[in-house]
């Protein structure tokens, strides 16, 4: 019932949805509303989110606005990029990574001042509203969330206006008329979806694009750097230490300068349709090439190919919402602990639209250029062993091929 609601924690970023949404909660169900800002890196002021909220009828003691960029990174970016994730083989996750920190904060502020529920502005056709809501009941079981999306009338264009119209809500120019695609952007990355981006049989316009240039006008340049990691994060870039959202920052804008990190992806959503989406990921996609360049010389075969093989289902539950979740801990206690000597440093170029690891080096080496010379030298490894060791792997084919014979006659 809706008088069953005192207070309610509002994710707002103080655009037109979420504002005709604060304004609906406070109608509808006739509760005090509270709403959380979260500065992700996306690009934007967020300071005319706090006049907006306070335009509308807000306490400023129920505006809370965050900076959380390095705990995006640090707490949430990195441990995801420790285990080199990729939803469908090709998402980097720039969406799913975001929810979970931005529920936690609203079930913090909702301890800090007594909600009874929280609300998000995610539609109900898309990822985001499970996400929100798995995160929310894994971090507060009994707590009452509202979408408003599936529960009201607005469902168009055109009625949405004319609520904001009607309770007075500021509308921008550019709000007015049919937005030709819907954005959601974060330190990690852009998305792009909807409207002209629906047909899958359309190239994507070159307006969509807005984190990276293309790769064609890249510089004819290669641009080369050095990024160094210490267990499994990325520390340093040309030898200058920097914090986790400084240095994605940085490598941000290497990435865009060289039109890195463009994805035209079809995926399948966790509510069962598929989705074609445009998303810009330049310094991730530099991040996640330098992170495997820096394993592929500190990490065990057997360790590595363990990662590879648990790395989709890692990616899956974080794409489906279940951060909070014990198999996501498990998975990650698994990764983390591999990453104990991923230290050193990789050597990258960045060519238009290409990254490629040209060098790396670690003090926890495992390449030992004795073993793979192919220069006489004394080595621990004796030509002669391998003929036993082939003979043995090659027993139960052996076998079998004896048994294939005896059958055919």
């Amino acid at each position: 019932m809706a008088n069953d609601v005192k207070k309610v924690v509002l994710a707002y970023s103080g655009g037109l949805d979420t504002s005709v949404i604060l304004k609906w909660l406070q109608t509808t169900y006739g509760c005090e509303v509270v709403t959380f800002t979260a500065d992700l890196g996306q690009g934007e002021e967020l300071e005319p989110a706090r006049k907006k909220a306070e335009l509308l009828g807000i306490k400023p003691e129920n505006i809370f606005i965050e900076d959380v960029r390095e705990e995006f990174v640090s707490e949430y970016v990195f441990p995801m990029f420790r285990a080199n994730a990729l939803y469908e083989g090709l998402y980097l996750l720039g969406t799913s990574i975001a929810r979970p920190l931005i529920s936690k904060k609203q079930i913090e502020i909702a301890r800090k001042v007594g909600a009874d529920a929280v609300a998000h502005g995610a539609t109900g056709k898309g990822n985001d509203q499970v996400r929100f809501e798995l995160a929310y009941y894994a971090l507060e079981p009994e707590i009452k969330v509202i979408a408003p999306w599936r529960e009201w009338d607005l469902t168009s264009r055109t009625r949405l206006l004319e609520f904001a119209e009607t309770h007075q809500i500021p509308i921008a120019k550019d709000k007015r008329g049919e937005a030709p695609f819907s954005v959601d952007a974060n330190l990690l990355h852009s998305s792009s979806e909807g409207k002209v981006l629906e047909d899958p049989a359309d190239e994507a316009p070159e307006y969509v694009y807005q984190r990276t240039i293309s790769p064609e006008a890249a510089p004819d340049k290669a641009t080369y750097i050095t990024v160094g990691f210490e267990k499994g994060d990325a520390v340093s870039i040309d030898g200058e230490k920097l914090s986790p959202a400084t240095l994605l920052t940085k490598l941000n804008e290497l990435g865009k300068a060289n039109g890195i990190g463009r994805l035209d992806l079809v995926e399948n959503r966790f509510v069962g349709m598929k989705s074609r989406g445009v998303y810009e990921t330049p310094g991730g996609t530099i991040l996640l090439q330098a992170h495997r360049g820096i394993e592929s010389i500190t990490l065990d075969r057997g360790a590595a190919h363990l990662k590879d093989d648990i790395m989709p289902r890692y990616a899956e539950l974080i794409y489906y919402g279940f951060w909070f979740s014990p198999e996501r801990e498990m998975l990650q206690a698994l990764i983390d602990k591999s990453q104990e000597f991923v230290s050193g440093e990789v050597r990258i170029k960045l060519y238009k639209g290409n990254v490629e690891v040209v060098g790396r080096s670690s003090p926890y080496s495992l390449y030992n250029q004795d073993l793979v010379t192919f220069e006489e030298g004394a080595v621990a490894y004796d030509h002669r062993d391998a003929a036993g060791f082939i003979k043995l792997n090659a027993l139960r084919l052996r076998t079998l091929a004896n048994r294939d014979r005896k059958v055919r006659g």
